[in-house]
This record gives C-alpha cells, sequence and structure tokens, in this order.
C-alpha cells in the first residue's frame, strides 16, 4: 500500500506540475491513413490506385505546411528494389512539392527482405533507412524454420530478415526514431531509441489485419505506455488506424477520424502543431524494469519472512 501511494503521488505531481521546457523546437507533422484494404494491398492491379490515394491524400495536408509528413507501415505496394518506377515517383513527389516524407516499404538487398522506414528529404533524396528489429514470429518469419517446416504448407508467412541497426533520424534540430508495427509493445526498443538521442518516437503501421476489432485499440494503448514511459511524444500512422499524437503525459492530443467518431477503417489525415523540447531521460529510460525487479525481491522477502514466522508460531 505504501509503494502504491508514493507511485500514485509521483504521478498527481508531476502531470500537475509541469515546468516550462526550455529551448524547445517547434514543428508541424502530418499523418496520412490510406485506409486500403488488406486484400488490395498487394495486388499488383492496385498498384496505381493505392499511389494515387496516398498521394491525393498527401497534397490535401500541403496547405497546413508540415515539416514531415509520415505514410505507415508498408505504404508503398511493392518491393523498393524491384518496381523502381513507384518508388521515383515518392522521391519526385517529394522534390516537387518541397517536403519531407516517412513512409514503410518493402526494400531488398543482396537476396534479403527488411520491412522498412525511409526518410525522403524535402529535395527528393533518401536520407536515411531503417530495416524493423523486432520481427512478427509466424507473420514475418517462422522461427525454428528447419524444426517447423510443415507450417510453410499450412500459412504462407513471410521470410524478412530482422535489421540490426538502431537508426535514428533527423528533423531539423530534432531526431526521431521509428518503430515499425508491432514493436511499440516492446520498451527495450524505445528505450534504447531514446537513450541514443530520440527526441520523439514514430510509430508507422498496418493493422488491417485485425478488422473491426479491439485490436487496434489494444495497440494504441501500448503506444501511451511507451510516450509515458519515455516521456517522449508519439506520432502514429497506421493504415487503416488508429492514427494521430499522443503527449508525453500519454494524453491523447488528437486521431484522424476522430470529428466523425470512428477512428478506424476511414481514410483521412491529421496534421498537429507540436513543442518537442530536448527534456532528460525518464527514471524508465535510465534504468528499465529495476523498480518491479526490486519489488519482487522485496515481496519475495516478506513471503520468506511471513512463513517463517507463521511456521515458529505453529510450532
Amino acid at each position: 500500500m505504501g509503494l502504491f501511494i508514493v507511485v500514485l503521488g509521483y504521478g498527481i505531481f508531476k502531470l500537475s506540475f509541469q515546468p516550462a521546457a526550455s529551448g524547445s523546437s517547434q514543428v508541424k507533422i502530418s499523418v496520412i491513413q490510406g485506409n486500403i484494404p488488406q486484400y488490395l494491398k498487394w495486388e499488383p492491379r492496385a498498384r496505381d490506385f493505392i499511389m494515387r490515394k496516398y498521394l491525393a491524400l498527401t497534397d490535401s495536408v500541403l496547405n497546413g505546411q508540415p515539416d514531415l509528413i509520415i505514410w505507415p507501415e508498408a505504404a508503398l505496394p511493392v518491393i523498393l528494389e524491384e518496381e523502381p518506377d513507384y518508388y521515383q515517383k515518392v522521391l519526385d513527389f517529394a522534390g516537387q512539392k518541397d517536403r519531407s516524407l516517412l513512409f514503410g516499404a518493402v526494400s531488398s538487398r543482396e537476396g534479403n527482405y527488411y520491412n522498412s522506414a525511409l526518410l525522403v528529404s524535402s529535395k527528393g533524396r533518401l536520407l536515411e533507412q531503417y530495416d524493423k528489429l523486432h520481427l512478427v514470429p509466424f507473420g514475418e518469419y517462422i522461427p525454428l524454420r528447419k524444426t517447423l517446416r510443415f507450417l510453410e504448407t499450412v500459412v504462407p508467412i513471410g521470410d524478412f530478415t530482422a535489421g540490426s541497426q538502431y537508426t535514428l533520424f533527423n528533423l531539423a534540430q530534432l531526431k526521431f526514431a521509428v518503430l515499425i508495427c508491432f514493436e511499440d509493445l516492446f520498451p527495450e526498443l524505445s528505450r534504447h531509441f531514446t537513450k541514443s538521442g530520440a527526441d520523439f518516437l514514430v510509430n508507422i503501421t498496418n493493422d488491417a489485419w485485425f478488422g473491426q476489432t479491439s485490436s487496434p485499440y489494444q495497440h494504441l494503448s501500448a503506444s501511451v505506455f511507451r510516450a509515458v514511459e519515455m516521456r517522449r511524444y508519439l506520432i502514429r500512422c497506421a493504415n487503416t488506424g488508429i492514427s494521430g499524437f499522443i503527449a508525453p503525459t500519454g494524453k491523447i492530443i488528437s486521431l484522424v477520424g476522430r470529428e466523425n467518431a470512428k477512428a478506424t477503417f476511414v481514410p483521412g489525415y491529421k496534421t498537429q502543431a507540436l513543442s518537442i523540447a530536448k527534456v532528460e531521460l525518464s527514471f524508465y529510460a535510465r534504468y528499465g524494469d529495476w523498480f518491479i525487479l526490486a519489488n519482487l525481491i522485496y515481496l519475495i522477502i516478506c513471503a520468506y519472512f511471513f512463513l517463517r514466522h507463521r511456521a515458529s508460531a505453529t510450532v
């Protein structure tokens, strides 16, 4: 009970007393929610339709003068190196509109496939590429493939290769990290990026697989935890939702489609101006799960003395 009161009191104090941050950078970010049905995402006949939709939605946010525009995971409907014309369209578009663009795509190198996030400059040049580090088991790869080879005949499973670099992207004076798909479920990834210098986090994902279920909302909740733990803004861009902006306090600032009381399976966009400051690492970002481990050790010690006292009292 004492620990609970301390933690609750600390939370109330931090939420009610927010000192003014000095040296903050003003940035404006737009997220694009394409709402591409899963059955169309990799259909060759739908490629041009998908590209037109993303480009048209992106055109709609340009009047807001965003510093960065974000498309979701695997927004490009082709493998990057195998269909270079589509990739070139994205580069040309960013250059013509004079806007930086972050988008998800499947890329390939030396026969390996990667689930990637790419940042294109306002001049139409590739600046950075991040390859997903934590792949989805039985979705993007088969664990123990040689042992479970029979699964390849049961369900089609991608054969992706995990990335090896904790890549940080640059936006003016700020640095940010990208978490692809369910990578925002794992706090150790966010901790590593934040300790490496990320000033804010971005999650690009495709939750179309889940349909009209609670899963997209549960995924949003995971992002809220990461924002609070790291004391960083977290921007989400999802193919079918939920896309929006989360404050370092965990408050959801705005969502695509919220005005229509529907945040999933609606196309749209949202632009948000953010004041992002260089802030110190939170306790969790510095020390991780040591607090939880300390509580567990404390409970084990208490249980030991309780059982010992009970045994002596029985004798």
